[in-house]
């Protein structure tokens, strides 16, 4: 009987040892756009490019067709199927800042937001760093922060979507 009470401080002990504190919770999402919704707004960032400087690489006949079967999955919402296509054209073009944001939209689509916000700023470093399609790198980047809580992170992408405006030459 006389052990009774060192056990139940031993037991005590045991039990705090055993807690932990609980992790930080998520931060909330900033957006309750859909990944649909998200490309939507990545294409009218994009713009046309009207009248501004726009660089386009010169392309891979055998990447062009894995982008169009991309294209095809995507429209008939075989997103799965679509990052496939694109991720074969990538291992061909590893460096093609257009591809990587096709991907990275692709991304977006499954839910897979660290990748897609580790791709597009990967395409904005590979890239021109203006025109459309360097508005479509952050204005990806845009909606990965959205969806991590960082409302800091996606002011700056909002910001930076403006900086890859550039007119283009004159031309007479």
């Amino acid at each position: 009987m006389k052990f009774r009470p060192v056990f139940a401080a031993l037991a005590a002990v045991l039990v705090a040892a055993c807690a932990s504190t609980p992790p930080e919770p998520a931060p909330a999402a900033l957006t309750s756009a859909t990944p649909e919704e998200m490309v939507a707004l990545i294409d009218a960032a994009a713009g046309d490019g009207d009248g501004e400087l726009a660089v386009q690489p010169l392309r891979d006949p055998m990447v062009d067709d894995l982008r169009a079967q991309a294209r095809q999955a995507h429209d008939a919402g075989r997103h799965e199927q679509a990052a496939e296509a694109l991720d074969r054209a990538l291992e061909l073009v590893p460096g093609d800042p257009a591809l990587l944001q096709e991907r990275a939209e692709a991304a977006l689509l499954l839910r897979d937001f660290a990748r897609a916000g580790e791709l597009a700023g990967r395409a904005f470093t590979l890239g021109a760093q203006v025109g459309p399609l360097c508005r479509r790198h952050w204005a990806t980047i845009e909606q990965v922060r959205l969806v991590e809580g960082d409302a800091e992170g996606a002011a700056s992408a909002k910001a930076q979507v403006e900086g890859c405006k550039v007119e283009g030459p004159n031309r007479f």
